[in-house]
């Protein structure tokens, strides 16, 4: 036994020496051979390096079918002229790195890209310029892909548009430090285990500026959403830690900072939500913990239905907001707990910083516009403003179940 591992480790140790001894670079260069990427993929072997020098060359239907590494060398220009996709990757162990990659082909049947990465594993992508393409990156069918450091731009065309960064049906999925604006959704995971998205910034998307569905035990932290059209979206997924995002400035009917729908066993811990219509809608959502969180100069700060079910909400912060929390029903089994809420009125007799009566954070008005979505033309009437006052000191219409029993007298340093 031991001298078969003898064997095999020899084996496999002269392989890599040997291979390593072969691997050779191939430059492309304009005016000489090879003059452009896919002919020195036809060169090249498992292992090789292509560096691709100054200029613009056209690149459709590019398939890197070998183990390779591929850098640009002051930032060449791969130009798909609106026929193909620019660069598809189907190899494994695969580095591509210091490219524009523009102008792929849009269509209704297919989902070209600037870069498709396909049933491929170990692929890294750094350091790239996407501009002009219907699908910025697209991986699929892939494992342990690195998505990092690159600036994808889509054309602001909403029947042109495609997602930013899509990955579908893969797992250990890497997205980090890009940068991603004007695509239909920024960032667009389906089907995707055990993946992670860090310190990214989706903008001015035509829809979400990331949108998850279908996808367990990721995480994303220390992201920026804002200016999004539609906010993010987590929809039927579970085990999902969200934590130190911000969800910024997602105005308009029916948009969201963060919309939750069918989420399970899931942390949304220390993100901010600033100037959005909603910061937080909940459908079908349960076994979740919302804590330390920021809430600030929202028109909804939560919006939580009655078909969410211990859901913990504990150790934020709500200020400023229009509204701190509107249902449509009793959200009975849902707790609240030492949570700072600036409409706060009541009063901490033993000084040990928690109110000495419950805060409820549904006023009458919230209520009233959930059934009657008209009555807004009322906000910040005196009329409107006496009712919240009587409700308040003798709730009769909003659910008494709504209500943190230990409210914080000053705000958690989050």
């Amino acid at each position: 036994m031991y001298l078969l591992r003898y064997i095999i480790y020899f084996t496999l140790s002269f392989f890599i020496v040997f291979g390593n001894a072969q691997a050779k670079t191939i430059v492309v260069k304009s005016g000489a051979k090879p003059q452009s990427l896919k002919e020195a993929i036809a060169m090249a072997q498992n292992g090789d390096t292509i560096v691709v020098q100054k200029g613009i060359y056209a690149s459709h239907n590019t398939v890197v079918n070998k183990s390779l590494t591929i850098l640009g060398k002051n930032r060449p220009v791969l130009d798909a002229q609106f026929k193909d996709e620019v660069l598809t990757v189907t190899a494994s162990n695969v580095k591509i790195e210091g490219f524009l990659l523009r102008n792929s082909k849009t269509g209704d049947l297919r989902d070209y890209a600037g870069l498709r990465i396909f049933g491929a594993s170990n692929v890294h992508v750094n350091d790239n310029i996407l501009e002009n393409n219907f699908f910025g990156i697209y991986i699929s069918d892939s494992h342990r892909v690195s998505v990092t450091n690159n600036k994808v731009t889509g054309n602001n065309n909403r029947r042109q548009a495609g997602n930013g960064i899509q990955a579908w049906k893969s797992d250990h999925i890497t997205i980090t430090g890009n940068q991603v604006t004007a695509h239909r959704d920024g960032i667009y995971f389906e089907f995707v285990q055990n993946s992670h998205i860090k310190d990214n910034s989706s903008e001015k998307n035509l829809r979400y500026g990331l949108h998850f569905m279908f996808s367990n035990d990721n995480s994303y932290i220390h992201n920026q959403f804002k200016n999004n059209q539609a906010g993010v979206a987590v929809m039927y997924s579970k085990r999902i830690k969200m934590q130190y995002n911000q969800f910024n400035e997602n105005w308009g009917s029916s948009i969201y900072g963060l919309l939750l729908k069918e989420i399970l066993d899931s942390q949304i811990a220390h993100n901010t939500f600033y100037k959005n219509t909603s910061a937080i809608f909940m459908e079908s959502c349960n076994r979740n913990k919302i804590y330390s969180n920021s809430f600030s100069n929202n028109g909804l700060a939560l919006r939580v239905l009655s078909n969410c079910q211990d859901n913990n909400f504990t150790l934020n912060n709500f200020k400023g907001n229009t509204f701190d929390v509107t249902t449509n029903g009793d959200l009975l089994e849902n707790h609240f707990a030492h949570n700072y809420w600036d409409k706060y009125e009541g009063y901490d007799l033993n000084k040990d910083g928690i109110g000495d009566v419950p805060f409820r954070p549904v006023s009458l008005y919230a209520q009233i516009m959930e059934r009657i979505p008209q009555s807004v033309i009322l906000m910040r009437s005196f009329i409107v403003n006496l009712l919240d006052k009587v409700e308040r000191s003798i709730p009769s219409i909003t659910p008494l179940s709504v209500k943190d029993d230990s409210p914080q007298m000053k705000p958690w340093k989050i």
